[in-house]
């Protein structure tokens, strides 16, 4: 599943893992939870994120490798975030992993932009909401946990638009890459998470 920073890549690849009852992997979650831990990996791959570049191949790579030997990824799986360089791309193939499709939601850049600085997170389960499209029911407050809410370093609106040009540069080509493979499927990322999904089972036909 790929597409630029607020497409909804993690909405509809959970959708579609839990449909087809398969694994979503995550490399966003991957990194978070590093850097929750503490591991060198996490703080390595927080610098990076901060400042709204991608985190090296090297790192990229190995994790994925490691979270698709688990059992749980035996009968398929849902990338969401990988690969995400053409080198990513071509390491993952020479490691034996063919894939069914890739799936890029297409999303206008304001609209990606209005997504992500209005995304809030919440510090103690991780809960998401959207000032505009799902705001909590008491500002600032988790609705579940009553956690504090907070803006996440890379949302901020300069970071949002490293983020674009980063994925412009290095991310783009990739999606050349697999059309040439013949595995390209281009979908509209506008709309409620439930029309969008549509279009994304329509495009696996």
């Amino acid at each position: 599943m790929m597409g630029a920073p607020g497409a909804g890549k993690g909405t509809q690849a959970r959708l579609l893992a839990s449909r087809r009852g398969l694994t979503h992997v995550s490399t966003g979650d991957m990194l978070r939870q590093a850097d929750e831990a503490g591991t060198e990996v996490g703080r390595t791959a927080r610098r990076y994120m901060n400042q709204g570049q991608l985190v090296p191949d090297d790192i990229m790579v190995g994790l994925v490798a490691e979270r698709l030997a688990r059992n749980d990824c035996g009968n398929g799986f849902v990338l969401d975030g990988f690969p995400r360089t053409v080198r990513q791309a071509e390491s993952f193939a020479a490691r034996g992993q063919a894939l069914e499709a890739v799936i890029a939601l297409v999303v206008p850049e304001a609209e990606l932009v209005e997504r992500l600085s209005g995304r809030r997170v919440c510090r103690r389960c991780g809960t998401m909401y959207h000032l505009s499209f799902s705001p909590p029911t008491t500002a600032g407050r988790c609705d579940r946990c009553d956690g504090e809410l907070y803006q996440r370093e890379d949302d901020l609106e300069q970071t949002i638009r490293e983020r674009m040009a980063v994925y412009a540069r290095d991310t783009a080509p990739v999606l050349e890459h697999y059309r040439r493979a013949g595995l390209l499927r281009e979908v509209s990322g506008s709309g409620d998470p439930e029309e969008v999904f549509s279009r994304v089972t329509a495009s696996l036909q």
